[in-house]
């Protein structure tokens, strides 16, 4: 493919490197500039979506739904796992809700649940019913066993009603003896594939119990979760999962401090801790402005308590600010300062830098620090991942995902169109509920003067994210394809830029026609 060069080509069609610099000082955004196309030997259904945030955390496809309290929660993070990306469940709620929304993310579909949630014998069913409200569970199947947690039977969850309240699980329960187990030594190499197999050969179980030599409880297969795994071995585009078949997860997190505003090192690291006890695969540490002494306070201390936990820090727009990120233990970085479309940053505090100029920026120095990029805000349109993607590693979406029904928006219905609510995290609604911190202040300023960064808005409501993501997934591959670029290494090696005026913008969006809109399926 290299040898389809032409040299007139080189004249206007720029890489990188050469194209910002010499458009230097102009900052330049995504409608600034397109790319310019090139030999191809692939069809888009064939390029390859894989990225890497760090050496523990891949993803299918490269995009990531913002940490935004109307974006992402438990819904919207499961799925965006399951179409291959992941969520970042925002920070506007209590660190015992943010464990649990972790907690649902992690428990949705999974293979080997090796640590299931057990129960004693002595206790009666009205205990379980407790237990499942108190914890809010989304299962009613519990496994019994004794002092010494070795198994001696199976609640059923068919039995966990208010009408045996009274009834002893002992006297509930499936026992031991017949009931279907699996030895873990049986599950060596590919644990899925024995399971699928047992299942096959015992018709009508939908749960196997693993155990060990000695009968303690190891691990737990239900019937749909490897159904579901085995089905996905023929997916083009897979559902991003850990080594244990767990969907991915990320929380945003700010630090707890004290009175006098230092960090509680205590407080902060036992809520960090709850959520890596939930296996969570990421924790974001989101400020406008991240190239501060308290952002790397607070980077320094998780990195140094938690060597190999994935930390997704920002945001910044300067080469500066990625090597203090970097520098402080970062393995991804969000660059972006007031591009959004419902941030205000750039209008009432006057900085920021266009988005496309600020990813070039700050990809040149992750390169040398050996950490990702994330490019955060400003994104209207596949094209515009497209673009971002030339530099960055990932992209992260809030306004594009706010209307999916998973977004935890309220819907509002005006003269009969559905939208759903949809608000900056700089916005004063937004900071009232939490995000304060994010923005330099505090919670409890929030009601005197401070200027908000963000405003509250409406998003017209889009139907289901499967349906919105396979368009943006089949946008970015058409990308690749056109620059004959299999992987998103390829794209990044192969991108050539031109600037484009206002009259090529208005030649970029269709024109002179008048439209035919197909109805809308919500």
């Amino acid at each position: 493919m290299e040898n389809m060069k032409h040299p007139l080509d080189s004249e206007y069609y720029l890489p990188a490197d050469q194209f910002f610099q010499k458009n230097a000082p102009t900052g330049l955004t995504y409608d600034d500039i397109s790319l310019a196309t090139r030999y191809s030997e692939i069809l888009p259904k064939e390029a390859n979506l894989e990225t890497k945030l760090s050496e523990g955390l891949t993803l299918q496809i490269p995009i990531l739904s913002a940490d935004m309290d109307t974006v992402t929660e438990s819904d919207m993070a499961v799925a965006m796992s399951l179409n291959g990306g992941m969520g970042i469940i925002h920070y506007n709620m209590d660190n015992k809700n943010r464990v649990k929304e972790v907690a649902r993310v992690k428990h949705h579909i999974h293979g080997l649940i090796q640590e299931p949630v057990t129960i004693k014998a002595n206790l009666k069913i009205g205990d379980v019913l407790d237990l499942i409200e108190r914890k809010d569970f989304n299962f009613r199947t519990f496994p019994v066993v004794d002092e010494q947690d070795k198994l001696i039977g199976l609640l059923s969850g068919s039995v966990v009603r208010e009408r045996y309240r009274d009834t002893a699980v002992i006297k509930a329960m499936t026992p031991r003896e017949r009931l279907f187990t699996l030895d873990e030594k049986n599950l060596q190499g590919d644990p899925i594939s024995a399971a699928d197999k047992f299942f096959n050969e015992n018709i009508g179980i939908h749960k196997i119990l693993v155990i060990d030599e000695d009968d303690h409880l190891k691990g737990l297969f239900t019937l749909s979760d490897v159904e579901q795994i085995t089905a996905e071995k023929n997916s083009l585009l897979k559902p991003s999962r850990d080594s244990n078949f767990r969907l991915r997860v990320g929380a945003a997190v700010s630090a707890i401090r004290n009175p006098d505003g230092s960090i509680d090192r205590d407080a902060t690291l036992q809520h960090i801790q709850n959520l890596v006890d939930e296996n969570v695969d990421a924790i974001a540490i989101s400020s406008a402005h991240a190239h501060t002494l308290s952002m790397g306070q607070v980077v320094k201390l998780l990195r140094g308590s938690f060597p190999d936990l994935t930390i997704i820090a920002g945001n910044v727009t300067s080469a500066a600010g990625v090597e203090f990120l970097a520098g402080c233990g970062a393995n991804a970085i969000k660059v972006g300062q007031g591009p959004g479309s419902i941030c205000t940053t750039r209008i009432v505090a006057g900085v920021g830098i266009p988005q496309l100029t600020a990813i070039h920026v700050a990809t040149r120095e992750a390169a040398k620090r050996g950490v990702s990029i994330i490019a955060d805000g400003g994104i209207t349109k596949s094209g515009d991942m497209v673009k971002a993607l030339t530099m960055a590693d990932a992209v992260m979406l809030g306004s594009l995902l706010a209307g999916c029904r998973e977004s935890p928006g309220e819907v509002i219905e005006i003269n009969g169109q559905l939208y759903k609510q949809y608000r900056g995290m700089g916005s004063h609604a937004a900071m009232k509920a939490g995000s304060a911190a994010r923005y330099g202040h505090e919670k409890a300023q929030v009601g005197r003067k401070i200027a908000a960064e963000g405003i509250e808005a409406l998003k017209e409501l889009s139907g289901p994210l499967d349906k919105i993501l396979s368009e943006y997934i089949g946008g970015i591959q058409s990308g690749m394809g056109y620059l004959g670029a299999p992987t998103l290494a390829d794209l990044k090696r192969r991108a050539r830029y031109i600037r484009v005026s206002p009259a090529g913008q208005r030649e970029s969006i269709t024109h002179d026609v008048i439209e035919v809109k197909t109805p809308k399926e919500n």
